[in-house]
Protein backbone atom coordinates (compact mmCIF):
# COMPACT_ATOMS: atom_id res chain seq x y z
CA UNK A 1 0.00 0.00 0.00
CA UNK A 2 1.46 3.43 -0.87
CA UNK A 3 1.46 6.55 1.30
CA UNK A 4 -1.95 7.59 -0.05
CA UNK A 5 -3.53 4.34 1.13
CA UNK A 6 -3.83 2.85 -2.36
CA UNK A 7 -3.08 -0.75 -3.05
CA UNK A 8 0.04 -1.25 -5.11
CA UNK A 9 0.41 -4.39 -7.21
CA UNK A 10 3.71 -6.04 -7.87
CA UNK A 11 4.68 -6.60 -11.53
CA UNK A 12 4.09 -10.33 -11.07
CA UNK A 13 0.53 -9.63 -9.96
CA UNK A 14 -0.11 -7.49 -13.05
CA UNK A 15 1.22 -10.32 -15.19
CA UNK A 16 -1.04 -12.86 -13.48
CA UNK A 17 -4.05 -10.62 -14.02
CA UNK A 18 -3.19 -10.27 -17.70
CA UNK A 19 -2.90 -14.04 -18.04
CA UNK A 20 -6.28 -14.50 -16.35
CA UNK A 21 -7.86 -11.97 -18.73
CA UNK A 22 -6.35 -13.78 -21.71
CA UNK A 23 -7.61 -17.13 -20.45
CA UNK A 24 -11.09 -15.72 -19.87
CA UNK A 25 -11.12 -14.24 -23.38
CA UNK A 26 -9.95 -17.55 -24.80
CA UNK A 27 -12.63 -19.42 -22.89
CA UNK A 28 -15.32 -17.08 -24.21
CA UNK A 29 -14.05 -17.57 -27.75
CA UNK A 30 -14.06 -21.34 -27.32
CA UNK A 31 -17.60 -21.26 -25.94
CA UNK A 32 -18.79 -19.06 -28.81
CA UNK A 33 -17.08 -21.33 -31.32
CA UNK A 34 -18.62 -24.44 -29.74
CA UNK A 35 -22.07 -22.82 -29.70
CA UNK A 36 -21.71 -21.81 -33.36
CA UNK A 37 -20.64 -25.32 -34.36
CA UNK A 38 -23.51 -26.83 -32.37
CA UNK A 39 -25.99 -24.53 -34.13
CA UNK A 40 -24.44 -25.42 -37.49
CA UNK A 41 -24.73 -29.15 -36.76
CA UNK A 42 -28.36 -28.77 -35.65
CA UNK A 43 -29.17 -26.77 -38.76
CA UNK A 44 -27.52 -29.36 -40.97
CA UNK A 45 -29.35 -32.22 -39.30
CA UNK A 46 -32.64 -30.37 -39.61
CA UNK A 47 -32.09 -29.80 -43.32
CA UNK A 48 -30.85 -33.33 -44.04
CA UNK A 49 -33.32 -35.11 -46.32
CA UNK A 50 -33.78 -38.77 -47.13
CA UNK A 51 -35.09 -38.75 -50.70
CA UNK A 52 -38.10 -40.82 -51.54
CA UNK A 53 -37.71 -43.80 -53.86
CA UNK A 54 -38.17 -42.34 -57.35
CA UNK A 55 -39.48 -45.70 -58.55
CA UNK A 56 -42.54 -45.18 -56.34
CA UNK A 57 -43.44 -41.79 -57.79
CA UNK A 58 -46.86 -41.19 -59.34
CA UNK A 59 -46.30 -41.72 -63.07
CA UNK A 60 -49.76 -40.78 -64.33
CA UNK A 61 -53.14 -39.77 -62.84
CA UNK A 62 -54.56 -43.26 -63.19
CA UNK A 63 -51.78 -44.52 -60.90
CA UNK A 64 -52.48 -42.01 -58.13
CA UNK A 65 -54.05 -42.90 -54.78
CA UNK A 66 -55.30 -40.34 -52.28
CA UNK A 67 -54.61 -40.84 -48.60
CA UNK A 68 -54.78 -38.29 -45.80
CA UNK A 69 -52.76 -36.97 -42.89
CA UNK A 70 -54.94 -36.01 -39.91
CA UNK A 71 -53.13 -33.52 -37.67
CA UNK A 72 -54.35 -32.33 -34.27
CA UNK A 73 -51.38 -30.05 -33.71
CA UNK A 74 -49.04 -32.53 -32.04
CA UNK A 75 -50.08 -36.03 -33.21
CA UNK A 76 -50.73 -37.33 -36.73
CA UNK A 77 -52.72 -40.27 -38.05
CA UNK A 78 -52.71 -41.57 -41.62
CA UNK A 79 -56.03 -42.42 -43.26
CA UNK A 80 -55.79 -45.03 -45.99
CA UNK A 81 -58.27 -46.92 -48.22
CA UNK A 82 -59.11 -50.21 -46.55
CA UNK A 83 -59.09 -52.51 -49.58
CA UNK A 84 -55.33 -52.30 -50.37
CA UNK A 85 -54.47 -52.84 -46.69
CA UNK A 86 -56.65 -55.94 -46.46
CA UNK A 87 -54.80 -57.90 -49.13
CA UNK A 88 -53.22 -61.22 -48.20
CA UNK A 89 -53.38 -63.03 -44.89
CA UNK A 90 -50.63 -61.26 -42.93
CA UNK A 91 -51.05 -59.63 -39.51
CA UNK A 92 -52.41 -56.39 -40.98
CA UNK A 93 -55.16 -58.14 -42.92
CA UNK A 94 -55.95 -60.22 -39.83
CA UNK A 95 -56.14 -57.10 -37.67
CA UNK A 96 -58.55 -55.50 -40.13
CA UNK A 97 -60.89 -58.47 -39.79
CA UNK A 98 -61.00 -57.78 -36.03
CA UNK A 99 -62.40 -54.26 -36.39
CA UNK A 100 -65.74 -53.03 -37.71
CA UNK A 101 -66.72 -52.11 -41.27
CA UNK A 102 -65.54 -49.02 -43.06
CA UNK A 103 -63.95 -48.20 -46.42
CA UNK A 104 -61.25 -46.07 -44.78
CA UNK A 105 -58.80 -46.96 -42.03
CA UNK A 106 -57.13 -44.43 -39.74
CA UNK A 107 -53.81 -45.76 -38.47
CA UNK A 108 -51.76 -44.28 -35.65
CA UNK A 109 -49.03 -45.33 -33.26
CA UNK A 110 -47.95 -44.39 -29.76
CA UNK A 111 -46.94 -45.33 -26.24
CA UNK A 112 -48.93 -48.36 -25.03
CA UNK A 113 -50.10 -46.61 -21.86
CA UNK A 114 -50.30 -42.92 -22.72
CA UNK A 115 -51.83 -43.40 -26.20
CA UNK A 116 -54.65 -45.62 -24.99
CA UNK A 117 -55.56 -43.35 -22.05
CA UNK A 118 -58.41 -40.93 -22.83
CA UNK A 119 -58.28 -38.88 -19.63
CA UNK A 120 -57.56 -35.15 -19.99
CA UNK A 121 -53.91 -34.34 -20.68
CA UNK A 122 -53.75 -32.41 -17.40
CA UNK A 123 -54.33 -35.69 -15.54
CA UNK A 124 -51.57 -37.48 -17.44
CA UNK A 125 -48.63 -35.09 -17.39
CA UNK A 126 -46.42 -37.34 -15.28
CA UNK A 127 -47.13 -40.31 -17.53
CA UNK A 128 -46.41 -38.17 -20.58
CA UNK A 129 -43.02 -37.31 -19.10
CA UNK A 130 -42.35 -41.00 -18.51
CA UNK A 131 -43.30 -41.85 -22.11
CA UNK A 132 -40.99 -39.17 -23.51
CA UNK A 133 -37.93 -39.57 -21.33
CA UNK A 134 -37.79 -43.29 -20.56
CA UNK A 135 -36.36 -45.24 -23.52
CA UNK A 136 -37.84 -48.54 -24.63
CA UNK A 137 -41.52 -48.06 -23.79
CA UNK A 138 -43.93 -50.65 -25.27
CA UNK A 139 -46.11 -49.28 -28.05
CA UNK A 140 -49.37 -49.96 -29.84
CA UNK A 141 -50.87 -49.44 -33.30
CA UNK A 142 -54.38 -48.02 -33.64
CA UNK A 143 -56.55 -49.45 -36.42
CA UNK A 144 -59.72 -47.36 -36.64
CA UNK A 145 -62.31 -47.92 -39.42
CA UNK A 146 -64.32 -45.05 -40.90
CA UNK A 147 -67.74 -45.60 -42.48
CA UNK A 148 -67.70 -42.26 -44.31
CA UNK A 149 -65.01 -40.28 -46.16
CA UNK A 150 -62.49 -38.62 -43.84
CA UNK A 151 -63.67 -35.04 -44.62
CA UNK A 152 -67.04 -36.01 -43.14
CA UNK A 153 -65.42 -37.02 -39.83
CA UNK A 154 -62.43 -34.75 -39.23
CA UNK A 155 -62.31 -30.95 -39.06
CA UNK A 156 -61.41 -29.67 -42.49
CA UNK A 157 -58.35 -27.76 -41.27
CA UNK A 158 -56.88 -30.93 -39.74
CA UNK A 159 -56.87 -32.95 -42.99
CA UNK A 160 -54.10 -32.86 -45.58
CA UNK A 161 -54.12 -34.83 -48.81
CA UNK A 162 -51.22 -37.13 -49.67
CA UNK A 163 -50.93 -38.37 -53.24
CA UNK A 164 -49.04 -41.62 -53.68
CA UNK A 165 -48.79 -44.27 -56.37
CA UNK A 166 -50.22 -47.77 -56.20
CA UNK A 167 -46.74 -49.16 -55.61
CA UNK A 168 -46.08 -46.43 -53.04
CA UNK A 169 -49.19 -47.46 -51.14
CA UNK A 170 -47.92 -51.03 -51.18
CA UNK A 171 -44.65 -49.83 -49.66
CA UNK A 172 -46.61 -48.07 -46.92
CA UNK A 173 -48.61 -51.24 -46.29
CA UNK A 174 -45.45 -53.30 -45.85
CA UNK A 175 -43.98 -50.75 -43.41
CA UNK A 176 -47.21 -50.67 -41.40
CA UNK A 177 -47.40 -54.46 -41.27
CA UNK A 178 -43.82 -54.64 -40.03
CA UNK A 179 -44.89 -52.69 -36.93
CA UNK A 180 -47.13 -55.48 -35.62
CA UNK A 181 -46.01 -57.78 -32.87
CA UNK A 182 -47.32 -61.26 -33.61
CA UNK A 183 -47.91 -64.55 -31.89
CA UNK A 184 -48.01 -67.61 -34.16
CA UNK A 185 -48.21 -65.18 -37.10
CA UNK A 186 -51.30 -63.36 -35.79
CA UNK A 187 -51.43 -59.80 -34.44
CA UNK A 188 -51.78 -59.42 -30.67
CA UNK A 189 -54.94 -57.46 -29.97
CA UNK A 190 -55.03 -54.91 -27.20
CA UNK A 191 -57.93 -52.87 -25.84
CA UNK A 192 -60.68 -51.42 -27.97
CA UNK A 193 -60.38 -47.70 -28.58
CA UNK A 194 -62.65 -45.58 -26.39
CA UNK A 195 -62.84 -43.04 -29.21
CA UNK A 196 -64.31 -44.35 -32.47
CA UNK A 197 -64.64 -48.00 -33.44
CA UNK A 198 -61.00 -48.96 -33.56
CA UNK A 199 -58.75 -51.33 -31.67
CA UNK A 200 -55.16 -51.19 -30.49
CA UNK A 201 -52.63 -53.87 -31.40
CA UNK A 202 -49.24 -54.48 -29.85
CA UNK A 203 -46.23 -53.22 -31.80
CA UNK A 204 -42.63 -54.44 -32.00
CA UNK A 205 -41.37 -50.85 -31.89
CA UNK A 206 -40.56 -48.83 -28.81
CA UNK A 207 -41.65 -45.30 -27.93
CA UNK A 208 -39.59 -42.44 -26.49
CA UNK A 209 -38.56 -38.92 -27.47
CA UNK A 210 -36.18 -40.37 -30.05
CA UNK A 211 -39.02 -42.25 -31.78
CA UNK A 212 -42.42 -40.58 -31.43
CA UNK A 213 -45.76 -40.92 -33.19
CA UNK A 214 -44.80 -38.40 -35.88
CA UNK A 215 -41.47 -40.14 -36.52
CA UNK A 216 -43.50 -43.29 -37.17
CA UNK A 217 -45.95 -41.52 -39.50
CA UNK A 218 -43.02 -40.02 -41.39
CA UNK A 219 -41.46 -43.46 -41.81
CA UNK A 220 -44.69 -44.80 -43.30
CA UNK A 221 -44.90 -41.89 -45.74
CA UNK A 222 -41.23 -42.35 -46.65
CA UNK A 223 -41.95 -46.01 -47.39
CA UNK A 224 -44.55 -44.78 -49.89
CA UNK A 225 -41.92 -42.75 -51.76
CA UNK A 226 -42.18 -39.36 -50.03
CA UNK A 227 -38.95 -37.56 -49.14
CA UNK A 228 -38.50 -37.03 -45.40
CA UNK A 229 -36.40 -34.82 -43.13
CA UNK A 230 -36.02 -37.31 -40.25
CA UNK A 231 -34.80 -34.89 -37.59
CA UNK A 232 -37.83 -32.65 -38.11
CA UNK A 233 -40.49 -35.33 -37.88
CA UNK A 234 -40.59 -34.89 -34.13
CA UNK A 235 -43.18 -32.20 -35.03
CA UNK A 236 -46.52 -32.87 -36.70
CA UNK A 237 -45.96 -29.82 -38.94
CA UNK A 238 -43.23 -31.75 -40.77
CA UNK A 239 -45.68 -34.57 -41.55
CA UNK A 240 -48.09 -31.96 -42.92
CA UNK A 241 -45.26 -30.52 -45.04
CA UNK A 242 -44.58 -34.00 -46.43
CA UNK A 243 -48.25 -34.30 -47.39
CA UNK A 244 -48.22 -30.95 -49.18
CA UNK A 245 -45.02 -31.86 -51.01
CA UNK A 246 -46.77 -34.78 -52.72
CA UNK A 247 -49.57 -32.53 -53.93
CA UNK A 248 -47.05 -30.04 -55.33
CA UNK A 249 -45.12 -32.68 -57.25
CA UNK A 250 -48.19 -34.52 -58.54
CA UNK A 251 -50.23 -31.42 -59.39
CA UNK A 252 -53.07 -32.58 -57.14
CA UNK A 253 -54.93 -30.21 -54.82
CA UNK A 254 -53.62 -30.20 -51.26
CA UNK A 255 -56.83 -29.37 -49.48
CA UNK A 256 -59.20 -32.11 -48.31
CA UNK A 257 -62.32 -30.16 -49.37
CA UNK A 258 -60.95 -29.64 -52.89
CA UNK A 259 -60.33 -33.35 -53.31
CA UNK A 260 -63.52 -34.70 -51.83
CA UNK A 261 -66.08 -31.95 -52.37
CA UNK A 262 -67.22 -32.43 -48.75
CA UNK A 263 -67.29 -29.97 -45.90
CA UNK A 264 -66.42 -31.19 -42.43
Amino acid sequence: MDGAGRIRFRPSQWAAAAVIRLLATGLRLRLLTAASLFALVLGSLGAWTRPGDARLAVSEPSNAVTIWVADNGFHTDLIVPRAPLARGDGPLATALRQVGPGDWIAVGWGDARFYTDVRPISDRLADGGRALLKPGNPSVILIDPLNVPPPDVYPRESLHVVTVSQSGLEGLRHRLEASFKTRAGAPIAGPASEVGDGRFFESVETFWVGHLCNHWAGELLHASGVSVRPFRTIFSAEIVRMAHSTSETSGSPDRADETSGHDA
